[in-house]
């Protein structure tokens, strides 16, 4: 059998008829159909179907695109009065060498003895917050001096000031009883500036190690023994300003 033949082309092939779909056609080709004929003519949206050729005397002249500016007219005010003065002439002498014998400062003093002080506007301020009942005639800002309590210690401050009283006599009672069951012991002066030296002597003992560390710290180890030794300093730092802020220090038996 030769390349490419096979049993099956000696069987008559029916013809295959190729089918086109149907042409699309839009809802509104009548409506676009009407414009198109009883509208503007046939350059209605696309333009004109055949451009007439330009005529020789139908060109382009010099400034015709350029706007229309209105006439000159001459300016005129609107009303005679407006005007401004004229401008004056070099042969014009403003008037010279008058003087007044009228006194300013006796005339200011005299005005100012005998006039009248305008009286302020009145307006009724309140004087507390909240309080609707008492109402002063005091100006423009509320007078404090004449409020039935000027001068006398709030009554939220009494309150605050008596519980103050009561939590310290408390306080007191509780470290007087543990002083009692000997549970807690005051730190003396001598002992307080004795434990101050020696974590000033231990901070300077990290301090010293610290400033021999390798300053590039490429390994893990050396990373670790320098954020130990600052943490370490850190802490002695806490402990030495909370023993020289406190003069009165209790300790646990």
């Amino acid at each position: 059998m030769a390349d490419g033949a096979s049993i099956y082309a000696l069987l008559p092939e029916e013809e295959q008829k190729e089918y086109k779909q149907k042409r699309h056609i839009s809802k509104f080709h009548q409506l676009a159909r009407k414009e198109y004929t009883t509208g503007r003519g046939d350059y209605r949206t696309m333009g004109q179907a055949k451009v007439p050729p330009p005529t020789t005397d139908h060109f382009l002249k010099k400034h015709e695109k350029e706007p229309v500016l209105p006439r000159k007219e001459k300016f005129a005010y609107p009303d005679e009065n407006s005007r401004r003065p004229p401008v004056p002439k070099k042969d014009d002498r403003p008037l010279m060498g008058l003087k007044t014998t009228k006194n300013f400062i006796t005339t200011n003093a005299v005005e100012a003895i005998t006039s009248v002080p305008a009286k302020p506007e009145k307006k009724f301020a309140d004087t507390r917050i909240g309080d609707t009942h008492n109402l002063i005639p005091s100006g423009l800002e509320p007078v404090f001096v004449h409020k039935k309590d000027f001068g006398e210690v709030p009554n939220y401050l009494s309150r605050r000031n008596q519980e103050m009283q009561r939590a310290q006599e408390e306080y007191n009672a509780y470290i007087a009883e543990h002083f009692r069951r000997g549970a807690l012991q005051q730190l003396s002066e001598e002992e307080r500036h004795s434990i101050i030296d020696g974590l000033k002597a231990n901070w300077e003992d990290i301090h010293k190690q610290y400033q021999g560390l390798s300053v590039v710290t490429d390994t893990t180890p050396k990373k670790n023994r320098k954020e130990r030794m600052e943490a370490q300093m850190k802490q002695l730092e806490k402990d030495i300003e909370l023993l020289e802020k406190h003069s009165i220090i209790y300790i646990g038996n």
